[in-house]
């Protein structure tokens, strides 16, 4: 098993220099070829699962300039004539179907649904290609569907297993967290924060609106745990907005070009709070808002 590791942690080039060690006869096959873009199929084992429309068509603008550079490294389906499985080289694919190519480049290779699922893993976190909650639910498909332990894990995508094991528990974390650690909104370094806390989704809500860092969030939720440790009440998580309130909040958000946060409180009014960074964004707002006010000046 150790050996295997090893050999597994190169990534797919370990795998298809294996396969180029057989004789010269078999390797034929397996040399990059052209297929149909519509003979190939993504993996089900991928754990990447989100392409963003800018990356496709950034690579797609690419592809129409220069081709596809970097064959595809597929497997063969049993008992489905030139249909082949994607190992490696999804988003390529996708940008390629954009592109309008009728035709790819690819490089069959033999792999089990369990080589299949490793290599996919492997390629995409050392490209940096998947976001942590992607790669945390990798581990754990290793974990469950192959009995590997957090050092086997670790061993074959050449991380630490403090990392791994920092990875897997956001997989605890609520769905609604997930998907903001998903979407970018949320880093996965604030999200490890929020592993086990109450109210996690309030607090990640209001973290994105102030723009808090990570540290500025460790202070807190430790100065929070002080407190209740000495008997004293927590500082309390502001209630989740609704829909309406965050709309209208990316609205004057996208409309002054700074972040917006409405505190609203029904009946009672609420108030609204805008963030700057500089002195020239403060001078360009209250500009904008004399401007408002008093309407443009007449020539």
């Amino acid at each position: 098993m150790m050996a295997e590791h090893k050999r597994l942690g190169r990534g797919l080039a370990a795998l298809i220099g294996d396969v180029g060690e057989e004789s010269a006869p078999a390797e034929a096959p397996r040399r990059p070829r052209r297929a149909p873009i519509e003979n190939l199929t993504p993996n089900p084992r991928n754990p990447r699962k989100t392409f963003t429309d800018s990356e496709l068509d950034e690579l797609a603008a690419s592809i129409k300039e220069r081709g596809v550079i970097q064959p595809i490294v597929v497997r063969t389906i049993p008992d489905r004539s030139d249909v082949y499985e994607i190992i490696a080289g999804e988003r390529r694919w996708r940008a390629a179907q954009r592109a309008s190519l009728h035709e790819v480049p690819i490089a069959i290779v033999e792999a089990t649904d369990k080589q299949s699922l490793e290599f996919a893993i492997i390629e995409n976190v050392q490209r940096a290609d998947l976001n942590a909650i992607e790669e945390a639910g990798g581990y754990q498909a290793l974990i469950d569907q192959h009995g590997y332990s957090q050092d086997d894990v670790a061993q074959i995508v050449g991380k630490s297993r403090p990392h791994v094991a920092n990875t897997l528990r956001l997989l605890k974390l609520s769905e609604p967290v997930q998907s903001l650690v998903r979407s970018g909104k949320l880093s996965a370094g604030h999200a490890r924060l929020l592993v086990g806390v109450p109210d996690a989704e309030q607090i990640a809500w209001r973290v994105m609106e102030l723009d808090m860092s990570v540290r500025a969030l460790e202070a807190e939720l430790r100065a929070d745990k002080a407190h209740q440790t000495k008997g004293k009440p927590a500082s309390k998580a502001k209630p989740v907005k609704d829909a309406d309130t965050r709309a209208l909040e990316q609205r004057l958000t996208d409309l002054l070009g700074l972040a917006v946060s409405i505190d609203h409180r029904g009946e009672k009014g609420g108030a609204i709070s805008i963030r700057y960074r500089t002195l020239e964004q403060l001078e360009a707002l209250s500009h904008r808002l004399a401007v408002s006010a008093t309407g443009p000046a007449r020539s």
